[in-house]
This record gives structure tokens, C-alpha cells and sequence, in this order.
């Protein structure tokens, strides 16, 4: 007899956010862009937090971004998600703030005002998820 794999709680999909989903499985960050005050946002809203405007597209965009905050989790709400592992919340330099996880070595790596650059994670089933890791520092 074999054990199998815990499972990870998975996200919802929604017509909404299908081509969030998409890009995320083509390892591309797309945020809905308002037409009229070409504001970004997220999460996926059928309007425009900014200026009410209906009109909203998808584009890519950059996956950079800045630490806002963060915990280290050192006990995993399950044997799926083995600790430690950091949630963050990530400032992005299109404007939206997101929460994701930093994958790290080492937790003590992170801080506040860390630069980090998105990634992507196969969640399981036909889930990626957009995971963030610290920016490379070129010298």
C-alpha cells in the first residue's frame, strides 16, 4: 500500500478569472487594466475600483514588486504544506498589492522593502499558481 500525496486546498475558477488562471498555466502575471483610467487592479472585479469604468482588459505584466508585509509560517496547516514557508503580501510596480508565498532557503532571507520577481508553481490538478522569489541582485 502506498500513501498518497496530501492534498492542497485548491482556488476556485470563474469566468471572471478565467484569464488570470490561463496566463498563470502560460507563466505570465495578467491583472485586469481598466480602459478609461488605465489603472490596474486585483483580484478580478467586473468593475473598475478606481473610476467605476466597465470597461476592463488583460494584460501581462511585469511580476516585480516589493514586500509589504510578511509572516513565516513554521507549522503547516497540514502534512501539504510542509513549514516553514513565508505568505507575503507582495506591492507590485503596476499598483495592485497580492498575497502569495515567497519561496526562500532561508526565511531570514526576507524583509520589508525585499525586491522579489514572480514565479510560477504547479498547485496540483491544472492549478499554477504565481509565487513570488527574492530578485537577484546583480553585481
Amino acid at each position: 500500500m502506498t500513501a498518497s500525496q496530501p492534498a492542497k486546498i485548491t482556488p476556485t475558477s470563474t469566468a471572471l478569472a478565467e484569464a488570470y488562471w490561463e496566463g498563470c498555466r502560460q507563466g505570465e502575471l495578467r491583472l485586469q487594466q481598466c480602459d478609461s483610467c488605465e489603472r490596474h487592479q486585483f483580484y478580478p472585479r467586473v468593475l473598475c475600483t478606481h473610476c467605476g469604468g466597465d470597461a476592463l482588459s488583460w494584460r501581462a505584466v511585469s511580476g516585480r514588486g516589493l514586500v509589504a508585509s510578511f509572516t513565516v509560517v513554521r507549522r503547516g496547516i497540514s502534512k501539504a504544506y510542509p513549514a516553514p514557508y513565508v505568505v507575503a503580501l507582495i506591492d507590485l510596480e503596476e499598483g495592485p498589492r497580492m498575497m502569495s508565498n515567497i519561496i526562500v532557503d532561508d526565511p531570514q532571507q526576507v524583509a520589508v522593502g525585499s525586491a522579489v520577481s514572480v514565479t510560477f508553481q504547479p498547485w496540483g490538478g491544472d492549478h499554477v499558481l504565481p509565487v513570488f522569489e527574492l530578485a537577484r541582485v546583480d553585481s
